[in-house]
């Protein structure tokens, strides 16, 4: 008999095999059990008819909680209902553990009951495809970087000064000395791009950001590329190779967990070279246009439409799932669609607050202030594809971005916004490569010059044109799986307010 697992039970139609996984579901029907069992690289149907030979297994099987440890061996047949497309005739059942009480039950739960049981929700289907879909982000990042001659170099952690915002820094007590934990491996990565021209680092970051947005996290994931010997144009044109090789491995990869997503998968194939381009200036132009206007009135006029449509469902549903005599698999399933619905309510009543503040802010937006997330999300839905924006104000970006020689108020900087409303993934830009404007922006921020000495010998020792850029893993996820939360995307999320588990 072989032991396989169900991803690979296509090679085994007509063979007796084990599986060895997890209790994910069960009902009987007779003397017929299905027991929906899980791997971890799929769910399989297995089937156990109850017979003089099979008795003892049927009624050990019965008994198995959901999320019971378990090995079920049987023949293997070709069925397009079952998940996966293949089932299994069980002739065995083997408990490992009968587990009883699993908190995530198929009754609708909350998400603040799901965070707090994140390492179980793991298990359940939506998390699995994510969390594979992010693998696979992961794997192209490295893949694309790998082959194309930059070098990883691994950056440390704990940082003396900042690298971004002295404001989003989180202080701690290192043997009575202060430092931060770091918010970006750039300045060090810069270090290694002068031995071996091309780097990158790829780890955990911090911001200290007061925020609870949905592209907010306090601890997430950042990959930095650095080139010598390169300018803006150098620099968007990785950024955009890099991000259509990653969508693209995930298309034809993870094309079955995207789809199980609900991922529309038309608008991921859009994304096509070349992207747009905008300078800040034009997207400036753009915020305070009336096409703009236009399109958030519309936003506000069917977010209000959908208020009264989520309200009114939400009450029918209540009074069907409390009529008398209603069975309980029906409760159940009404309970989880008046849960999607208040989720759903909420999210628009967030949107009728929101949209006349986001209609201010673009009508009133003046050349100088960053983009706010409102800003970007209006200018990620204006194109379907990915779009660089381009030229900031110097005021408003980091120190070390070097300064336009065409217009010196404005840095050589981008920041790629990806399309359907998603917003920035990635920032980057041109370095400073002169050391007296270097230190002059040093000043001009407030900051200590003697903290970033070795940085300065960078300038000082074979200054070269360089550049490169940070992409965020957990917004690109969120992108390419088309997540409304960034929350999903990560393991174990740190937002403000979450620590556990």
């Amino acid at each position: 008999m072989t032991t396989t697992t169900i991803a690979e039970l296509g090679k085994h139609v007509g063979q007796t095999v084990t599986l060895s996984g997890w209790l994910y579901n069960s009902r009987s029907s007779g003397k017929l059990l299905f027991l929906v069992v899980r791997d971890g690289t799929g769910l399989c149907q297995c089937v156990l008819e109850k017979t003089e030979a099979t008795a003892v297994a049927f009624d050990a099987a019965k008994r198995l909680g959901q999320e019971s440890s378990l090995s079920v061996s049987g023949t293997v047949r070709a069925d397009e209902r079952s998940p996966g497309g293949y089932e299994l005739a069980v002739t065995d059942v083997r408990p490992v553990q009968n587990a009883s009480g699993y908190p995530i039950t198929p009754k609708a739960h909350g998400i603040e009951f799901l965070m707090k049981n994140r390492h179980l929700w793991f298990r359940s289907q939506r998390q699995w495809a994510i969390l594979r879909v992010r693998h696979t982000v992961v794997e192209g990042i490295r893949q694309y970087l790998n082959e194309h001659g930059f070098i990883l170099i691994d950056t440390p952690i704990f940082a003396p000064a900042a690298g971004e915002g002295a404001q989003t820094l989180f202080a701690v007590d290192y043997f009575g000395e202060p430092v931060y934990l770091a918010q970006t491996g750039q300045l060090y990565v810069e270090a290694a791009m002068m031995a071996h021209r091309k780097v990158y680092c790829f780890g955990p970051t911090f911001r200290a950001e007061k925020s609870k947005t949905r592209r907010h996290l306090t601890e997430f994931w950042m990959v930095e590329p650095e080139m010598a010997y390169a300018d803006l144009d150098d620099v968007a044109a990785l950024a955009e190779d890099f991000v259509y090789f990653v969508v693209q491995k995930c298309l034809r990869e993870r094309r079955g967990e995207l789809e199980m997503l609900g991922r529309d998968l038309a608008k991921l194939e859009a994304v096509q070279k070349p992207f747009f381009r905008l300078t800040y200036s034009e997207a400036a132009e753009t915020l305070r246009s009336a096409e703009v206007q236009t399109m958030l009135r519309l936003d506000l006029e069917r977010a209000r439409a959908r208020v009264a449509e989520f309200t009114k469902l939400i009450a029918e549903k209540e009074t069907e799932k409390a009529a008398p005599g209603i069975k309980e698999w029906k409760a159940d399933k009404l309970a989880q669609e008046i849960m999607d619905a208040r989720d759903e309510l909420a999210d628009q009543e967030e949107a009728v607050r929101n949209i006349p503040q986001h209609m201010e802010l673009a009508a009133n937006f003046e050349w100088g202030g960053d983009l706010g997330g409102s800003d970007e999300t209006i200018i990620a839905r204006l194109h379907d594809r990915p779009v660089f924006v381009t030229h900031y104000p110097r005021v408003c970006k980091a120190f070390y971005m070097k300064r336009s020689a065409a217009d010196p108020r404005v840095v050589n900087n981008l920041d790629l916004l990806a399309p359907e409303g998603y917003g920035e993934i990635i920032g980057g830009s041109q370095r400073e490569d002169d050391l007296a404007v270097l230190l002059e922006r040093i000043h001009e921020d407030g900051l200590n010059a003697a903290d970033y000495e070795w940085y300065l010998d960078l300038r000082r020792y074979g200054t070269v044109p360089h550049g490169g850029f940070g992409l965020g893993v957990e917004r690109t996820v969120a992108w390419i799986c088309g997540l409304k939360h960034i929350r999903e995307t990560i393991p174990y999320a740190r937002m403000m307010g979450r620590i556990y588990p």
